[in-house]
């Protein structure tokens, strides 16, 4: 009779397990992921691996990361990942190039894409932005902060052509600063906050301040997305068990973001992530269907996407402004929503 009750019990634990569990037994679905190292927003991805969330919805992720949004994009056209995190800038590049679609929002990353200026000439081009005219300004082409330094242009009333631009990467700019070879940068966090101690640099203008919303964009190439709509919904399902468990573990969370950091090269302080942590606001399951509800004609997310295409588009990046309703979808999301074991693994922690 022990054996019996003990082996009854046995099944009733796995049965729960099972339960529990959003992912199938059996073997684990492969799935390609790829991000920006030291990047707030891959944060979620680092917090799966750690936590061993990837096997509980039955992914197995290989990683791949990029310096910048315009490579990661080229490298998904040849099928070398499958779904990810980038700008939205890259992620309109990679829709009109390379069939890739926008799935949900990482983070609003307005206020932490930024032009940034040396302390020797912050106050003169403060007190003048005309000051600019004629200033090297270095940034990363074809990326939120290029997107975010133009309106800034446009909103201190600078004519983009009267302005150098030097297409660089962001560890490059940070040298080049750090070293005397620039006063004046297009960089996002958390190289703002490094050029803040090492260049004794200022914020001139973030994306906010000149009314430019700058998402970052949870992304799959057309191709998985229609072999394998399951696992696009739960990696989905994932990233957002992220965000909700930072929201109710942030001391652990920051800890843990750290290590992050500095596993991609970048040494950030207890500060600079408290900073990360205020300045990008990041959005749950249900904030994330709202943004992408487009019941009324047009969703948030898609006004947000098609102002970057207008740009893209008036800079010759690309011929012209695609309808965003050509990459954006909220298919995947709902389909979190709609299923109860994928919503209660991304919500679990959203009332803790």
């Amino acid at each position: 009779m022990k054996r019996i009750r003990t082996l009854a019990l046995g099944i009733a634990a796995s049965l729960a397990a099972a339960t529990l569990a959003p992912g199938a037994a059996g073997a684990a679905d492969k799935i390609g992921v790829s991000y920006q190292p030291s990047l707030y927003w891959a944060l979620p991805f680092y917090y799966a691996s750690e936590k061993g969330w990837w096997k509980d919805v039955g992914l197995d992720p290989t990683f791949s990361t990029f310096p910048s949004g315009a490579p990661q994009i080229a490298a998904g056209a040849s099928g070398s990942w499958d779904v990810g995190g980038t700008g939205s800038v890259p992620a309109v590049l990679g829709a009109v190039r390379f069939n890739i679609m926008t799935v949900g929002i990482t983070n609003d990353e307005s206020k932490t894409n930024a032009l940034m200026v040396t302390g020797k000439k912050y106050d003169e081009i403060k007190a003048d932005p005309k000051k600019l005219e004629g200033q090297r300004l270095l940034l990363t082409t074809n990326s939120t902060v290029d997107y975010a330094a133009r309106k800034c242009l446009e909103k201190m009333g600078v004519k983009q052509d009267e302005v150098q631009f030097v297409n660089l990467g962001q560890a490059q700019i940070i040298t080049a600063v750090t070293s005397g070879n620039g006063d004046v940068a297009g960089v996002w966090a958390p190289n703002t906050y490094t050029l803040q101690s090492r260049a004794d640099a200022k914020y001139l203008c973030s994306g906010a301040d000149a009314d430019a919303i700058v998402p970052g964009a949870l992304i799959v190439t057309k191709e998985f997305a229609e072999a394998h709509p399951d696992d696009v919904a739960k990696f989905l399902a994932v990233y957002l068990r992220g965000w909700s468990w930072a929201k109710s573990h942030e001391d652990e969370a920051k800890k843990m973001a750290l290590a992050f950091y500095k596993q991609g090269g970048l040494e950030a302080t207890p500060e600079a992530m408290d900073e990360e942590f205020k300045l990008r606001p990041v959005f749950s399951l249900d904030e994330q269907l709202k943004l992408l509800d487009a019941s009324s004609g047009e969703s948030k997310v898609d006004t947000w996407f098609s102002d970057i295409g207008k740009f893209m588009a008036s800079v010759g990046t690309l011929p012209e402004n695609p309808d965003p309703k050509s990459y954006v979808t909220d298919k995947y999301m709902k389909m979190v929503a709609d299923d109860p074991k994928l919503r209660a693994f991304a919500t679990e922690f959203n009332q803790k």
